[in-house]
C-alpha cells in the first residue's frame, strides 16, 4: 500500500500563488507516476497534472498549462504542484494520486489508472 497526504491548500486572491505538496509513504517503490486531480462542488474530478515518479516526463491539463508546474526535487522529496496566476475557477479540493504500476513508462491522465489517493486539500481563489 501507498499512503499519500496533501498539504499547502488555503485561500488566495485571484492572481495569487500556492504550492501544494504530496508526501508519499509505504511501498513507494511500486509507484510509476504521481498525479494531481481536483474536484469542484457539483463537478466531476478532473486531471490537473502528473509527473513520472523517476522524473523527466510531465503532463498538464490545457486549463493549467503555463500557470501550474508539477515537480519533484529528488527521490526522497515530496511531489509539488506550484500554482501561479490562480483564477476563481481553480477553486476545488485538490488530490494527489499514485499510479502504482511499477515499470510503466506512460504518464497517464486517466484518474481510473491511479490506485492510491490522498484525502485532499482545499484551494479557494476569491477576492
Amino acid at each position: 500500500q501507498v499512503q499519500l497526504v496533501e498539504s499547502g491548500g488555503g485561500v488566495v486572491q485571484p492572481g495569487g500563488s500556492l504550492r501544494l505538496s504530496c508526501e508519499a509513504s509505504g511501498r513507494t517503490f511500486s509507484i510509476a507516476a504521481m498525479g494531481w486531480f481536483r474536484q469542484a462542488p457539483g463537478k466531476e474530478r478532473e486531471f490537473v497534472a502528473a509527473i513520472r515518479w523517476s522524473g523527466g516526463i510531465t503532463r498538464y491539463a490545457d486549463s493549467v498549462k503555463g500557470r501550474f508546474t508539477v515537480s519533484r526535487d529528488n527521490a526522497k522529496s515530496p511531489v509539488y504542484l506550484q500554482m501561479n496566476n490562480l483564477k476563481p475557477e481553480d477553486t476545488a479540493v485538490y488530490y494527489c494520486a499514485a499510479d502504482r504500476k511499477f515499470g510503466r513508462r506512460v504518464v497517464t491522465t486517466n484518474l481510473h489508472e491511479y490506485d492510491s489517493w490522498g484525502p485532499g486539500t482545499q484551494v479557494t481563489v476569491s477576492s
